[in-house]
This record gives C-alpha cells, sequence and structure tokens, in this order.
C-alpha cells in the first residue's frame, strides 16, 4: 500500500493511502521505532477516516513514544450500511493488513465511535486467539504475568477496548433512538422501514434480522459462537470502557450506549473535574454471573436484557458526559468525539480523559 499524501504537522506525521486510510504516528525516528502500541480508531455510520483525525493526533502528541494510530477505512461512507457483520469482517482483514506490514507492534487497542463499536467487536471476535493457540503472528508474550495467560488479539497483547455513543444495547425500544422523541408508536414504525434507509445495518440495529431461525445478531454477539469468540475477545482485554452522552445525542441513548438498564440510571453532576468540564460520572462496574439480576428489578426475558447479561459478564469502565450547557450541544453525538475539530471543538476535554486514562 503506497501513501499518496503525507503531511507534518508539530512533530506529528500523518499518511493517507491511496485506499483513503489515515495513519499518524510521532516524526521522531526514535519515537516511532519504539512506538509498538497499534491504536485502531474507528468511525461510525456513513463516517469517514476525517472524523478521528482529531483524536489520532492528540493521542500521538501525548504519546509519541508508544502509540502508532490507524483510523480505519475499509468501512467508509456507505458501507456502513452492509451489516455489522460484513463491517466487522472487513475491520478484521484491515487489522491484520497493518500488523504484518508493522513488525514492531506488540500490543492493540480500539477506539471505537457509535456504529464502529459494534463493528470493532465483531472484528475482535474474529481476531481473538486462545492463549494456547501455538501459532499467533507475533513472538510469544513475556511469561512475567502473575495472572493466568489471557488470549490475544491476532497475537497481540489486547490492552484497551473503548467505545464512544456506541448502541450496544441496538436501537429497539424506548429512548435508544432520542430522535424518535421515545414515542412507541414512531419507534414501531422505524422498526418496520429501517432498512429501506439504513439497509441491513438498520436491520442489525433494530433487532429486524432473525433469519434462518437464529437470533438477532447483536444477541449472538454476547456469546462465544462458531468462529467468533465475541466475549472471550473482550476478556482479553485489560480494561474495557464505555464513554455515552447522558443528554442532547439525538442519535444513540444513553442506555444503550451506557450498557445499562432503566433503573440502573445514575443521577450525575455537573462536573467532577475542572480539567475534564463535560465528564459527569465515572464507575467501575465489576463482571457480573449472566444469570445475576439486581434486586428489585422485574425484568421480561426480552432480547435486550439478554445482551445487557451477556456484555455484564466482563467489567466495564463507564464515563458518562454531558454537553448540556455548550453551545453545540445538539450535535452532542458529534461533539463527544471531536468529528470536526472547527465544529466540535468543545468535546477535547472527552479526547484528552480518554488519552489520559489510556493504558499505553
Amino acid at each position: 500500500m503506497e501513501n499518496n499524501k503525507q503531511e507534518e504537522e508539530n512533530g506529528v506525521c500523518s499518511a493517507e493511502s491511496v485506499d483513503g486510510s489515515l495513519d499518524v504516528w510521532s516524526c521522531q525516528n526514535s519515537d516511532s521505532s519504539s512506538a509498538d502500541h497499534l491504536v485502531v480508531m474507528v468511525h461510525g455510520i456513513l463516517g469517514s477516516t476525517d472524523d478521528w483525525k482529531f483524536g489520532a493526533e492528540q493521542f500521538v502528541k501525548k504519546l509519541p513514544d508508544k502509540v502508532f494510530v490507524h483510523c480505519s477505512e475499509k468501512n467508509a461512507s456507505a458501507l456502513t450500511l452492509d451489516g455489522v457483520d460484513v463491517m466487522g469482517e472487513r475491520l478484521a482483514s484491515e487489522v491484520l493488513e497493518i500488523i504484518q506490514k508493522r513488525q514492531n507492534i506488540r500490543k492493540i487497542s480500539f477506539v471505537a465511535h457509535s456504529l464502529g463499536g459494534l463493528a470493532a467487536r465483531y472484528a475482535i471476535g474474529k481476531l481473538y486467539k486462545p492463549a494456547n493457540q501455538e501459532e499467533d503472528l507475533k513472538e510469544p508474550l513475556a511469561e512475567s504475568s502473575e495472572e493466568p495467560p489471557k488470549g490475544t488479539i491476532c497475537g497481540l497483547e489486547a490492552i484497551n477496548f473503548i467505545t464512544v455513543a456506541t448502541p450496544h444495547l441496538g436501537s429497539v425500544g424506548n429512548k435508544q433512538v432520542p430522535f424518535l422523541f421515545g414515542f412507541s408508536s414512531i419507534e414501531k414504525v422505524a422498526g418496520l422501514i429501517i432498512h429501506w434507509i439504513f439497509k441491513r445495518t438498520g436491520r442489525h440495529l433494530f433487532l429486524k434480522d432473525e433469519d434462518e431461525g437464529k437470533p438477532p445478531l447483536l444477541r449472538r454477539m454476547v456469546e462465544d459462537t462458531g468462529d467468533c469468540q465475541f466475549i472471550s475477545a473482550l476478556r482479553a482485554f485489560k480494561r474495557r470502557v464505555l464513554y455515552s452522552n447522558v443528554g442532547y445525542d439525538r442519535v444513540v441513548g444513553w442506555k444503550t450506549a451506557s450498557i445499562r438498564r432503566d433503573s440502573e440510571l445514575p443521577k450525575w453532576e455537573d462536573s467532577l473535574n475542572d480539567k475534564y468540564p463535560h465528564i459527569v460520572y465515572e464507575e467501575l462496574c465489576k463482571a457480573c454471573d449472566v444469570e445475576d439480576i439486581p434486586e428489585g428489578e422485574n425484568h421480561s426475558d426480552d432480547i435486550e436484557e439478554e445482551i445487557i447479561k451477556g456484555l455484564s459478564s466482563v467489567s466495564w469502565e463507564k464515563v458518562d458526559v454531558s454537553f448540556h450547557s455548550c453551545r453545540q450541544r445538539f450535535a452532542a453525538h458529534n461533539v463527544i468525539q471531536v468529528k470536526n475539530e472547527d465544529m466540535h471543538i468543545e468535546g477535547a476535554d472527552v479526547i484528552e480523559h480518554i488519552i489520559d486514562h489510556f493504558h499505553a
């Protein structure tokens, strides 16, 4: 793959390839040669590599000798409508290509926005290798850890799996897609016609893909099934983090982005820290047994509850964000990512929070 455009600014090098991918790294040779941590950044629906340009540059500025950032391009624009599984397959192939070209890479992390978080979860399920699997793409990891060896992501040590405003529970149900205004009648109609607009991806998001007697894809993605080890892959990461908007996100609701039941949505304050003025709540949710249900809950045996139980079998750090006092609050879904530096810069503290807590 040859690059057709390379830029350098403030010690940060970036290269856009002919296929549209964007790589970002430190211009210092000593830094770039020691950067052994691949950070894969994945955009959302109808997105492009430019969506994570600001975030990628901030990563390299703060961790120049640690990370090499790749902004995914295999699912650009209308390709995001082909379905979560197809997107995940493409992303998995793209990651393998990068790893094969950069032989010094030893660690891997994912930072994904919106629909990209579901594609990333599918991709790692394909790329997961059990700890006892002999054939890795890289040399075996050092046996210095006191913990039992975990699996790897295509032979690399899995470090951070971070999603930003991702609809993990799908888009079905009250206020999961806020622009539908919470009216069940509108949501039901949307579920019937969504595949006309968002094609196969829409069917996956609204859980309308019960083809051939199989459960919906998002339900299947909370288990290890066949050649996709979805939960084992998540468990392989040292940390899993959910960033979610508590309001004003017109695309992805708070509950689905934070993997919570209605009764679990916390009360939040205006700000927790002057450094991160838009971070309003943080918690660490430990892994719980699939059968565990919080006391006092009376849940129907529906697909959403099954997805919550499955994803709760691993621990999550949950970070809640509010742009309620911001000029661009109605664009919260894009502000939380700083999709456009000029328009969405109010979300820069969220990017800073991601990087400051990143395990490099």
